[in-house]
């Protein structure tokens, strides 16, 4: 079973040998590393093809102007020869050498059309220092009308359910990603599994996770997402959204305390 993993990139050589080094590191062999760049002006393309030979056949790349991230990801959609899809941005790496090991561990099961785990958020001066975990156990589709949603990074699919449903769409600034999962696990009800383990640490900083602005932008791009796909929801809703955010941050600054003091 084959596992494509798509990096969008532009101008990401202070990050990407992270990203890539991590999928370099996977105990999971049977993968395919797509790495779509949008023509970037600095040396991001010199580590795409220094690291290249480590990859021994199991890297595939283009790099041209394109539409935007949204735009890189649907390329690399539709360049994956996998089974099975994820995402992995330029500024992310995986947690551990294991992830992918259990990502087709999870897909045995030919019931299930997606899976998603954990991630953890880390400032990019301290890449050990978690500034927040990011759970997806007590996810539930109901509980997207709130603009809840599982973690992205750690969503895998497999690719007839893009084939079938749709990728992103390029109407949304901020958050295509969640328009492209509320069809798949609102509106279609697609099978998924949740499998406890964190997959990706996540540079805070990405245009989903910095400034207010771009959390205005979310609530514009959510509430179309509803209407568009015929979701009752509203501002206030999601706003119970926010609140659960401080709770985990509160929960993940407590834990960190606890685990100092032991």
């Amino acid at each position: 079973m084959k596992i494509s993993m798509i990096t969008a990139t532009w101008n990401s050589s202070a990050t990407l040998r992270d990203t890539m080094e991590s999928v370099l590191s996977q105990t999971y062999s049977d993968i395919e590393h797509i790495i779509v760049d949008g023509g970037s002006s600095d040396n991001t393309m010199e580590i795409v093809r220094e690291l290249e030979p480590r990859y021994h056949g199991h890297l595939r790349y283009v790099s041209e102007q394109d539409k935007g991230i949204y735009d890189a990801m649907n390329k690399g959609i539709a360049m994956a020869t996998g089974d099975i899809i994820g995402i992995l941005n330029s500024d992310d790496f995986y947690t551990s050498d294991s992830v992918l090991s259990a990502v087709a561990s999870a897909f045995e099961d030919d019931d299930i059309d997606a899976v998603y785990g954990d991630i953890h958020y880390v400032q990019d001066d301290d890449l050990q220092k978690c500034t927040r975990y990011y759970s997806s156990k007590h996810f539930h589709r109901r509980w997207m009308r709130l603009g809840f949603m599982p973690a992205h990074p750690s969503f895998y699919c497999r690719k007839e359910i893009y084939e079938k449903y749709g990728g992103f769409n390029l109407s949304y600034k901020i958050a295509a990603d969640f328009e492209c999962l509320l069809r798949f696990i609102f509106i279609h009800k697609i099978r998924t599994q949740y499998i406890p383990k964190d997959f990706v640490t996540m540079r805070t900083g990405g245009a989903s996770t910095s400034g207010l602005h771009s959390h205005k932008q979310i609530l514009r791009d959510h509430q179309q997402a509803f209407k568009n796909n015929g979701v009752y929801s509203n501002v206030l809703l999601e706003s119970l959204r926010y609140i659960y955010k401080i709770y985990e941050i509160i929960c993940t600054r407590l834990h960190k305390n606890n685990t100092s003091q032991i």
